[in-house]
């Protein structure tokens, strides 16, 4: 059954629906589906289009069905909300079945951009290219843009960088592609072996105006990016000012200043490496860029021969080092007790499309200690995100299993309410039905008797029930006057009743055309009451049937889609619990990595405390 939606959601998602060409009337039903992938509920409005074309696909006659001027859009919205639910094998089917159609070239060439999207996200970026190179040149700019981007992309995925070259020059006044283009142009130049191009170009992408937090992001890496090439090639300041132009509240911050005092120590310069590595010592201790900083820090007054304050902040680090192997530990140990798990679910973070970013509030627990810094892998991220919406699942299938149960109670409801009385409405619909046959049958014979009077006149046939009684009255008298003697009083008497009967007569014939015309007005009054009989029928029959159908034949279905939904929760708990061992093990990986590395560092900062120490004292001594 369809849902009846809230009339102002309804006009809000209306209201944003792209225009359709030939479209009149909207689809309410769609509109709700745009409606919930406009707040970035893909599973939602999936559920909704996929349900609103399985029954458009039912109807007989599609044309009628306010869906079918829109079914291009539907269609390919379909493939869309797949593909960014990330159901990349489904959004495929879908998106080449809307390419196989009749349909715009405009829509054509976003459908095959999306196709091509898909196969480079699934790591097949030969055909991926095969795609983008069956597009014609869309007329839409932005579109254009997009598909050269990607083009790019899928070029230096295939390790042809001078291609990519090509490909990227025309893009670097496109103003929403700009940033990335810029930075994508250089990669693929420093791919190509032409690295002072790259700088060149690096250095450009570093200094672009950031309209948002992506632009920003991506003119910080390349800075970073930029100021790691200069440290390379032995250009100290050049790449200390690149480097300082890396904002201190960015993603980036944390490897620019460690790159940055590593640089000046490359410069021999440690008195300006302090600045940065102080800096950055103080920020979260379980970055590991702040973990190098707080052995690096000391190094730096090691070489600036003040050693006991190298020797403090070795103890310091040694400290610090040794509390972060137990935070490591405690969050092993919460992994295995799948607390790790239970955290990433918190339902605070599934309401918000940025997450990740929740992460950093959460509670300093255990589970939490490492979570931002495990986010950087990709592959943790998809393998998270896969678990959420495998628990997002698994919630959805056990509410349609209580919904099964709601169902199952609402139908015995109505059959404990309908069983007994429909068979006494039953029974007096009989007896109705059987007297409204018999008044229209009644009605059909009167009208072709009247039909048949078109033709062949019967004025008798129009005479009213006093005329009736007058000529029954006349025919009595001339019976009597048959029987009675023949005298002169009995003749007049018959002469008198003949001609009342022919006054009769002539008044019906007079009469006749009038008296026509009025019945046939009658019969379409009679008409009228007889429509509006046969609409109560009709409607008591409609009425009766959904009656019955509110609770019969609910049986069967309801228990395929009970053992449907079991399969599924039974196959979706499975993999839940595959992919939950799948993120613990990611996860246990990389903390003891960083384990180890910690150990390494403690080690390190032990013995260059002992050093640090032993060289104050004599410094004391002497």
């Amino acid at each position: 059954m369809r849902r009846v939606l809230v009339h102002s959601l309804v006009v809000c998602a209306m209201a944003t629906l792209p225009a359709v060409a030939g479209s009149n009337d909207e689809d309410p039903f769609f509109g709700e589906a745009l409606f919930h992938a406009y707040q970035g509920q893909y599973f939602e409005a999936l559920e909704r289009l996929d349900s609103e074309l399985a029954q458009h696909y039912e109807v007989d006659e599609r044309t009628l069905d306010s869906l079918y001027a829109q079914l291009g859009h539907a269609e390919f919205s379909v493939g869309d909300f797949e593909l960014r639910y990330r159901m990349h094998g489904r959004a495929g089917r879908a998106i080449r079945a809307v390419l196989e159609g009749d349909i715009e070239e405009s829509v054509r060439a976003d459908a095959a951009y999306r196709l091509a999207q898909i196969h480079f996200q699934k790591g097949q970026s030969k055909t991926a290219l095969e795609v983008l190179n069956s597009i014609e040149a869309p007329a839409d700019k932005s579109l254009r843009d997009d598909i050269a981007f990607l083009r790019a992309n899928v070029l230096l995925a295939l390790d042809q960088p001078d291609d990519a070259i090509k490909a990227l020059h025309p893009l670097q006044d496109a103003s929403s592609l700009q940033s990335f283009s810029a930075y994508n142009l250089a990669i693929a130049l420093l791919e190509s072996g032409d690295s002072k191009g790259a700088a060149i170009q690096l250095d450009r992408a570093g200094r672009l105006r950031a309209a948002n937090r992506e632009d920003r992001a991506i003119r910080d890496k390349s800075n970073l990016v930029l100021g790691a090439l200069l440290e390379e090639a032995g250009e100290y300041t050049q790449a200390r000012n690149t480097l300082d132009r890396i904002r201190l509240s960015g993603p980036f911050s944390n490897q620019a200043l460690l790159r940055s005092g590593w640089s000046e120590v490359s410069a021999e310069k440690f008195d300006r490496a302090v600045v940065p590595w102080s800096i950055l010592s103080k920020r979260d201790s379980t970055d590991a860029a702040v973990q190098e900083a707080k052995l690096a820090l000391p190094f730096a007054f090691s070489k600036l021969n003040v050693h006991s304050r190298a020797a403090v902040l070795y103890e310091n680090a040694v400290s610090s080092f040794g509390g972060e192997l137990q935070k490591l530990d405690a969050s092993l140990d919460s992994i295995k007790r799948g607390e790790f798990l239970e955290a990433l679910e918190r339902e605070e973070i599934r309401q918000d499309k940025d997450w990740v970013v929740l992460l950093r509030s959460l509670p300093d627990s255990p589970e939490t200690f490492y979570l931002i810094s495990l986010m950087a892998s990709h592959e943790f991220q998809t393998g998270l995100q896969n678990y959420l919406d495998l628990a997002d699942m698994r919630r959805r299938l056990l509410r349609w299993q209580l919904s099964l149960d709601a169902f199952e109670d609402m139908i015995q409801i109505r059959n404990a309410y309908y069983a007994p009385r429909i068979p006494q409405l039953d029974q007096q619909f009989r007896k109705l039905d059987a007297q409204m046959r018999v008044r229209l049958e009644q009605r059909r014979h009167l009208e072709e008797r009247l039909t048949k009077m078109l033709i062949s006149p019967a004025p008798n046939l129009l005479a009213t029930s006093e005329e009736h009684e007058i000529e029954s009255s006349l025919d009595g008298f001339i019976s009597k006057i048959a029987r009675a003697p023949k005298t002169n009083e009995t003749d007049a008497l018959h002469v008198r009743v003949a001609r009342l009967r022919g006054v009769l007569k002539w008044r019906l014939e007079m009469e006749y055309h009038e008296r026509l015309t009025m019945s046939h007005d009658h019969l379409r009054d009679l008409n009228a009451h007889v429509l509006a009989l046969q609409q109560q029928y009709d409607s008591f029959v409609r009425t009766r049937q959904a009656a019955s159908h509110s609770y019969l034949g609910y049986d069967a279905k309801i228990s395929r889609l009970r053992e449907e939904v079991g399969n599924s929760l039974e196959k979706v708990i499975r993999l839940r619990k595959q992919q939950g061992n799948m993120l613990e093990a990611v996860a246990s990986r990389e903390l003891r990595v960083r384990r180890d590395r910690l150990e390494t560092y403690q080690n390190k900062a032990r013995f260059a405390f002992a050093d640090s120490y032993d060289r104050a004292s004599n410094q004391r001594s002497k």
